[in-house]
């Protein structure tokens, strides 16, 4: 059939659109960014595919190809491109004038667009650079196209031929195929391939991954970044990879040891600088291995007349940067810097004001680890045959747990108000996950505003037809729990009767008609917009909404959780005082003391995204019921892990705080 369609060459300027195109109404398949690509092929290539046209009035329709010929159009107005006039002509075939169009467009569709298999678009990379001598920058002008894009399709073209094969036969996955790149070596691929295919027959890409990460350290892995310049310079075997990124360390052993003496130096440095007694480093810090493991603290001493002036300078830097940070205002870098520079001051007040005893640093000494893409220090560590008999004596810790007062966790005027904010949020879903129960007590309230005299009966909800606006100094960064669930409810809500073509007469007609349950739903929406910022009721001031609140939200966490914008604006010591004695996680706190802050609110948020598999299940508890306690509605009694975990030492806590 393809030969009633006779060959011919027709001059770009005496092409246009065919009425019959499918595509003729829709003019942004056409748009310049549509057909960038099309265009940069043709201006290197040619016209690789000839057009379908059919004679119209003097002119040719094109039928298929219509994004060719837009791209043609384009090169012939772009004055930089060579070749390309109304007067080229270029390769068509011409259906003739008697055949059914829909018939020459189905052909056509067959014969011209049919998809190029993934896999076959990735051997064809490979083949134009390894057969043809392009390098991907030429692949790249070519199809107009990053080189960056073109590496990446390289890489999957240049796997091993029998992964390739086994991909095409759908024995693997393409996802699974793709995941051998990781590795650059056709030969590693193959090996790791073999071994796999014999232990399982089915492989996941996961699998493949965790497989290639044996057989090498990738220099984008925070290891490899670390390690590659001493291990280029010591002659390590390193498999090259079209992206750098990709590039694999090949010598797992060498790698290793370079991180270990890099962590061995950190740890000599920092024992040096402080007078411990020895020195270690371990790639990975256990702490279950670590557990008998004790640790000593600096002592509070006093700083002499030099360092007691930059005491009051600190002090007094302290107070300027904490009330910035309070400006609602202050964009995310800014506040993030002040953050940091707080948390330097900080560390150098703990420094003049505190030391370590001769007898602690005779006995105890620093690790290094390497934790979360960098150098870790844990200072102050005894090793269990130094250790000391457990009467607090050269311990470093102080006699009674009272000596952490100036620690105890307090909330700023500002943080009050952003939680009032976050507390009205979580009820407000609550409220619309309970609809009959909502729709009570806004009748309840608008009866009785109405027939009784005097106050309301709750100030709690504004039901005057106005949604409350909330304020918060960072609404970007919270918890989104309640605003998904509150959107979630909204889906769900029947607005059929809110046409707004429609009068107020014909939408309440409408409206009445609804299902009693559907008006519960819109009620319930609607007053839990009007919630106002609150905390916790006091049953004695609003017994309504202390009772109502027990029972629609009798657990605040089911609606909002703890994250970093909120673990952000605590005190270190706080939070290291809420893992110790609220959550039970005693041996982290302590452990975490050593750490900066901006370490401590990472693991704190993400203790709380997901619970470690490592907690108790009073520890897990502890987690999941936790939040600041006038968050917590009254009447609930709070998960307290801390009995469970008491330390043999109490006071480490307090201390580590």
């Amino acid at each position: 059939m393809t030969q009633s369609f006779k060959p011919s060459t027709i001059a770009i300027g005496d092409l246009v659109a065919h009425p019959a195109n499918v595509r003729t109404n829709s003019p942004e398949t056409y748009a310049s960014e549509n057909i960038a690509n099309l265009k940069a092929s043709i201006a290197v290539l040619g016209l690789l595919q000839p057009l379908l046209v059919q004679k119209i009035d003097g002119k040719f329709g094109v039928l298929a190809g219509g994004r060719r010929h837009a791209a043609l159009i384009e090169l012939v107005a772009d004055k930089t491109a060579k070749g390309f006039t109304n007067r080229t002509k270029i390769d068509c075939r011409l259906v003739p004038d008697d055949c059914d169009v829909t018939t020459a467009l189905s052909l056509a569709e067959n014969i011209t667009q049919a998809p190029m298999n993934a896999i076959d678009e990735f051997e064809a990379f490979a083949r134009m650079m390894e057969v043809d001598g392009q390098t991907p920058e030429t692949i790249a002008k070519t199809f107009g196209t990053t080189v960056a894009a073109v590496k990446g399709r390289l890489r999957y073209g240049l796997i091993h031929p029998d992964i390739r094969a086994a991909a095409r036969a759908k024995s693997i996955t393409l996802d699974t195929m793709k995941a051998f790149a990781d590795h650059p070596s056709q030969e590693v691929q193959r090996e790791v391939f073999d071994a796999l295919t014999k232990e399982d027959s089915y492989l996941q890409a996961y699998t493949v991954r965790n497989a290639l990460k044996s057989r090498g350290v990738q220099v984008s892995d925070d290891i490899g970044a670390f390690v590659r310049k001493d291990y280029e310079a010591r002659g390590g075997a390193i498999a090259a990879d079209l992206l750098d990124e990709h590039s694999v360390l090949e010598d797992s052993s060498l790698v290793e040891t370079i991180l270990l003496e890099k962590l061995a130096a950190a740890a000599q440095e920092a024992r040096a600088e402080i007078g411990f007694a020895w020195a270690d480093a371990v790639i990975q810090y256990d702490y279950a291995a670590m557990a008998d493991y004790g640790r000593v603290y600096p002592g509070p001493v006093e700083p002499d007349e030099k360092g007691s002036r930059r005491v009051d300078e600190i002090t007094a830097e302290l107070e300027k940067l904490e009330h910035e940070m309070e400006n609602e205002e202050l964009e995310d870098e800014a506040y993030n810097e002040l953050y940091e520079s707080v948390d330097a001051l900080e560390a150098e007040a703990r420094d003049l004001q505190e030391a370590y005893s001769t007898e602690d640093l005779a006995r105890s000494g620093v690790i290094a680890s390497w934790s979360h893409g960098k150098i870790s220090l844990h200072v102050g560590m005894v090793r269990p045959e130094d250790m000391a008999e457990r009467s607090g004596k050269g311990t470093g810790a102080p006699s009674d747990k009272g000596a952490a007062d100036g620690d105890e966790i307090t909330y700023p005027a500002t943080l009050t108000e952003d939680l009032k904010t976050e507390r009205a949020m979580a009820l407000g879903a609550a409220m619309v996950m309970h609809p009959e129960a909502t729709l009570d007590l806004t009748l309840f309230k608008l009866v009785t505003d109405v027939l009784t005299s005097g106050m309301g009966v709750t100030q709690a909800i504004k039901v005057d037809a106005r949604q409350e606006y909330r304020a918060h100094a960072k609404m970007d960064e919270i918890d989104g729990t309640s605003l998904e669930q509150v959107a979630e409810a909204h889906d769900a809500l029947d607005l059929s009767w809110a046409d707004d073509a429609k009068s107020p007469a014909d939408q309440f007609a409408l409206f009445r008609a609804l299902d009693a349950g559907e008006k519960a739903k819109l009620v319930a929406y609607a007053t839990a917009a009007t919630t106002q910022s609150c905390l916790k009721r006091d049953r004695q001031r609003d017994s309504l909404m202390h009772d109502f609140e027990v029972e629609i939200m009798p657990d605040i966490r089911a609606h909002w959780t703890p994250n970093a914008a909120l673990f952000n604006r605590f005190k270190k010591a706080w939070l290291l005082k809420i893992l110790g004695e609220e959550l039970g996680l005693a041996q982290e706190a302590v452990t975490l003391a050593s750490s900066t802050k901006k370490q401590v609110v990472e693991f704190c948020d993400k203790l709380f995204a997901e619970p470690f598999a490592t907690l108790t299940e009073a520890q897990r508890a502890a987690v999941a019921a936790w939040c600041p306690p006038m968050m917590q509605t009254a009447g609930v009694e709070p998960v307290d892990a801390s009995e469970a975990e008491t330390p043999e030492d109490e006071t480490e806590v307090a201390k580590a705080a």
